[in-house]
């Protein structure tokens, strides 16, 4: 394998990666913190990406513009759906196994809901427009410009949303209820306002994630299931809870992915997919970072 073949595998699976770190950060707000296992994650960023697709061709503007305009409506519709349904679930579930069971059943008719409703608006045609597809070449290194300007992005909000959870008082209060609810709630952490924020704010990286998403890939009704997948696993590898993890176990799984279908077989990605899973479990059962 030449230096400039490995580059090139190491960027496609960082960038994969990238996106994958921004779904599972976002399912792992959501599960981790309020035990609310929204399977249905994954079509958030399809709602997200097809939002951006038809704001693009409607305008002509670049998808850049609409990154935090389906950042925005994600969170609304988040703030929403969790005080219509999840919310009230919370409260008359008798125990966080409960909680999760009555939430996987709920994210199910979301998953199915928002995949017709997609097929309605949209049709189940492939759909895409261009955006920077003027190959890049730097010693030796080619690479697309609109996956450069993704995968910057990515790393941009990655490390914005680390260092929020670090630094502010907020991000302090999250770290708190990811560690122990009960605990917070006895410092005073006011956790009926943070839930639903919370839940928001996976639903909006969700919806980031989709819009930089169909800036290099097409797009059909289907694609969230596969991304939802991935996310369980990458927080898996990270640990449940742990941000930092999720980030780190989504770039590892990226390179595996790139490196390993291109020295075996395409078809393989799933397979590979699992391998690493079932690998860290064994070795790690509480993931990579887990302490």
């Amino acid at each position: 394998m030449t230096a400039s073949l490995f580059a090139d595998l190491a960027v496609a699976g960082l960038i994969t990666g990238g996106i994958y770190a921004l779904v599972a950060i976002g399912l792992n707000l959501q599960y981790g913190l309020l035990r609310i296992m929204n399977i249905a994650h994954g079509e958030f960023l399809m709602i997200g990406a097809y939002l951006t697709y038809t704001l693009r061709m409607a305008s002509g503007w670049s998808p850049l513009w609409f990154v935090p305009v389906s950042a925005l409506v994600m969170f609304a519709l988040g703030l929403l759906i969790h005080r219509l349904i999840f919310r009230r679930l919370a409260r008359l579930s008798p125990s966080v196994e409960e909680l999760e069971e009555r939430s996987l059943l709920i994210g199910f008719g979301l998953l199915f809901v928002l995949q017709n409703l997609a097929l309605l608006i949209w049709g189940a045609d492939l759909r895409g427009y261009d955006f920077l597809a003027q190959p890049l070449e730097y010693r030796g290194i080619i690479v697309t410009a609109n996956r450069v300007v993704v995968f910057g992005v990515v790393l941009v909000l990655s490390a914005a949303l680390v260092l929020g959870l670090r630094l502010t008082m907020m991000g302090k209060a999250v770290r708190a209820m990811l560690q122990s609810p009960l605990g917070a709630r006895l410092v005073g952490i006011d956790t009926r306002r943070l839930h639903p924020l919370c839940f928001a704010a996976g639903l909006a990286l969700a919806g980031i994630a989709g819009a930089l998403l169909s800036m290099i890939y097409e797009i059909a009704p289907n694609i969230g299931e596969s991304y939802t997948v991935t996310a369980l696993i990458v927080i898996t590898l990270g640990g449940l809870g742990h941000i930092t993890g999720s980030l780190v176990g989504a770039l590892i799984l990226g390179l595996v992915e790139s490196f390993g279908m291109y020295l075996t077989n395409p078809s393989l990605k799933t397979l590979l997919s699992y391998g690493v899973f079932v690998l860290v479990m064994l070795i790690r059962p509480k993931g990579l970072l887990a302490r």
